[in-house]
């Protein structure tokens, strides 16, 4: 009962923070503990991290403290990314979640996922494409035709297929707002493990980390972009469970 009791708690704090999100709104932390109530205040901590676990997953969503020691919160969406989908529809959800699931499917695809690898990773998660989804709505459309006009995708034929067969890579737009090692430190957080429990995806972000640095041609003298991106890799990684 009580589990029960608590679950609802999450869930309608879920509702609140998406609310004040779609109305730009900041929060408080009085008005959260509002929500769950005086009687569960004892289960505030735990409410509030299940929630923020939430949001993070399937909406793609950040809790942040505005200032510290403020308790004023604001929600941001995750890994640089500006484009949440709520264009999209007049009423519905944040579809960042959806988009970063389908950005970590296709790096760990070898930056190239057919339409068949990218549904069956979808399909395990609840999400068909000709099923309307009662927080992504229509996801076929959403993908195929939203993400790749904003250009976070990229959809084009596998070349020599016969029959036809297509396949997704990011669009210019991922590569400019996020990075591999972002999508691989996400995935290893909501897996609860740490981004170097996967080798190879790990060192190919790490030198995708040290090209960036190297166009951005912004080493000093006596510096190189390849010793401080790992210097800041690890150190980001050591935060990892």
């Amino acid at each position: 009962m009580c589990k029960d009791l608590i679950r609802k708690k999450i869930d309608f704090l879920v509702d609140f923070l998406l609310t004040k999100y779609k109305k730009k709104e900041l929060i408080t932390k009085e008005e959260m503990m509002n929500v769950v109530m005086e009687e569960y205040a004892e289960y505030f901590p735990e409410i509030l991290m299940r929630a923020t676990e939430c949001l993070e997953i399937i909406f793609g969503l950040d809790l942040k403290e505005v200032d510290p020691g403020s308790n004023i919160y604001a929600l941001h969406i995750k890994l640089g990314l500006t484009y949440d989908g709520l264009l999209s529809e007049v009423e519905g959800m944040p579809k960042s979640g959806l988009l970063i699931l389908i950005l970590g499917v296709i790096f760990m695809k070898g930056n190239r996922a057919t339409e068949e690898e990218v549904w069956k990773v979808l399909s395990g998660t609840g999400i068909y494409p000709e099923q309307k989804h009662f927080i992504f709505g229509n996801p076929k459309n959403f993908i195929t035709k939203d993400l790749v006009q904003e250009k976070y995708l990229q959809y084009q034929q596998v070349p020599n297929s016969d029959p036809p067969q297509y396949e997704f890579l990011w669009g210019p737009r991922a590569h400019v707002e996020t990075t591999k090692m972002k999508i691989l430190q996400f995935v290893a957080k909501s897996q609860r493990t740490d981004p170097r429990s996967f080798p190879s995806w790990y060192e190919e972000a790490l030198k995708d980390e040290e090209e960036r640095a190297q166009a951005r041609a912004a080493a000093l003298p006596g510096d190189t972009p390849k010793s401080r991106v790992k210097s800041r890799v690890l150190t980001k990684s050591s935060s990892y469970p």
